[in-house]
């Protein structure tokens, strides 16, 4: 028996325990064998260990933000790693620690500023950087500042054998590659990350401009023939959302965030935006406006309200904006509600990827977000986002984990290669399956090739 108290299946406290911190209201029935809550790392160890003895699979739970709702595993024992609270800054090495359920803007990023430094956690700021990270973690200015597991020089492990190591470039390199990547396949249980940061902005600004949604086609084929050639300090993000400020209907928004160190690199950085053919029709115009990384977080916690169902999926596209753009339409000017979002988000040019599991990217990720609050429009809202995801497939070559379920909808996460090593590291350390690895298929491959 752990230190921690086990809440078993049919037990008092069972049901909050079995969706404890899920996000997504939309809530599966998956019914785990136990749950546990532990606030050591002696009691992650305990935990396994108990999952091995009682013929129990495992599954990890560490901000609740996965869409699939990938802890809650059938006749598994859930690891909420919720109990665990640590961070801790090395002047010396500016690397920090932290543990798994550490959400990424709302907790990391203030505790870095306080030191002048910054770290390219998920944009929205109650984003555990958990499973953030054993994805890939997408984070702020990806485009130019990479992926956020790149940023992983360090994470301590529990294996299947109920061990606690350390895995880096230098040991257990297997482990380190796969934590960089591979999402809830991963063969073990990440108790602590240690991240290098990055020397805080010294000055954010950005450009928002908005249009009607019958300016799309002239917009987007502008963005798409323009956005390789801007400056890699700056994010680029293309949205259709409800803006009550700007009216009752949706509007297509371009932004571009220019982190740098002062108000005349943002100027010249942001410039290519002045070019936007659309730009006399523009509803608004913000050009290189001073912002903070608080209020770029806060626009995002309005995005993503608490207590909302949820469907979310995703896909990286590739090809002229001649074939991408009319593909992109139904997604980006047909939204099933006033709430619902779905983001072009640049990657171009393309960076080449360290040796880690992440490994599928291209130069646009597109992602639609639909949230609704009322049971009776599921149906609705599911059937609008897969038409949406359909219209996509001609120009798709896969999808990030982060904003998949595969329980819906089959996609390539990983490359051919790095899909076939991940399952010789989990053949060697997890060969009884300890660990319930993927929801859905796990064959790596998109479902209507």
């Amino acid at each position: 028996m752990t230190s921690g108290p086990v809440v078993e299946r049919g037990e008092p406290g069972f049901e909050q325990a079995r969706v404890d911190r899920i996000f997504n209201r939309r809530l599966t029935s998956r019914q785990p064998a136990a749950v546990v809550r532990p606030t050591t790392e002696a009691e992650v160890v305990e935990a396994v260990r108990l999952a091995r003895s009682r013929g129990w699979q495992v599954a990890v739970r560490s901000g609740g933000h996965s869409w699939a709702q990938w802890s809650v595993r059938s006749d598994a024992l859930v690891i909420d790693l919720g109990g665990l609270h640590e961070m801790a800054y090395d002047d010396a090495t500016g690397i920090v620690t932290a543990s798994p359920s550490t959400r990424g803007g709302a907790e990391l990023a203030p505790y870095l500023a306080e030191r002048d430094r910054f770290f390219p956690g998920g944009h929205c700021p109650t984003v555990g950087i958990g499973g953030f990270l054993l994805q890939g973690g997408q984070g702020w200015n990806a485009r130019g500042w990479g992926w956020a597991a790149e940023y992983v020089v360090a994470v301590d492990v529990v294996t299947a054998s109920g061990d606690l190591v350390r895995a880096s470039a230098d040991e257990n390199v297997d482990l380190y590659w796969a934590a960089r990547g591979s999402g809830p396949g991963f063969p073990g249980v990440v108790t602590r990350f240690h991240l290098r940061t990055r020397p805080l902005p010294r000055h954010v600004a950005h450009t928002v401009q908005a249009f009607r949604l019958a300016d799309f086609d002239e917009v987007m084929s502008w963005l798409h023939a323009t956005h390789h050639s801007v400056a890699d300090t700056v994010e680029i993000v293309a949205l259709t959302k409800t803006d009550r400020a700007l009216g009752p209907d949706p509007v297509l928004l371009v932004t571009a965030l220019a982190m740098v160190d002062d108000a005349a690199e943002a100027d010249a950085a942001l410039a290519p935006f002045r070019s936007n053919p659309a730009l006399d029709r523009a509803l608004l115009v913000i050009d290189s406006e001073p912002t903070t990384p608080e209020a770029e977080r806060a626009r995002q916690l309005e995005d993503n309200p608490e207590g909302h169902r949820w469907a979310v999926d995703n896909a990286w596209l590739t090809g002229p904006a001649t074939t991408v753009v009319p593909a992109m339409r139904r997604a980006f000017t047909t939204l099933p509600n006033a709430k619902a979002f779905t983001i072009w988000f640049s990657m171009a040019p393309l960076r080449e990827l360290p040796d880690m599991a992440f490994s599928l990217q291209s130069e646009v990720y597109l992602a639609s977000y639909v949230l609704w609050e009322d049971e009776a429009d599921d149906e609705r809202c599911l059937g609008w986002l897969e038409g949406a995801m359909a219209d996509l497939e001609p120009v798709t070559v896969g999808q990030y984990l982060g904003d998949s379920d595969h329980t819906r909808r089959q996609a390539k996460v990983l490359s051919e290669d790095a899909w076939a090593r991940l399952q010789q590291v989990c053949a060697d350390r997890d060969p009884d399956r300890l660990f319930v690895g993927y929801l859905g298929d796990p064959t790596n491959r998109n479902g209507w090739d």
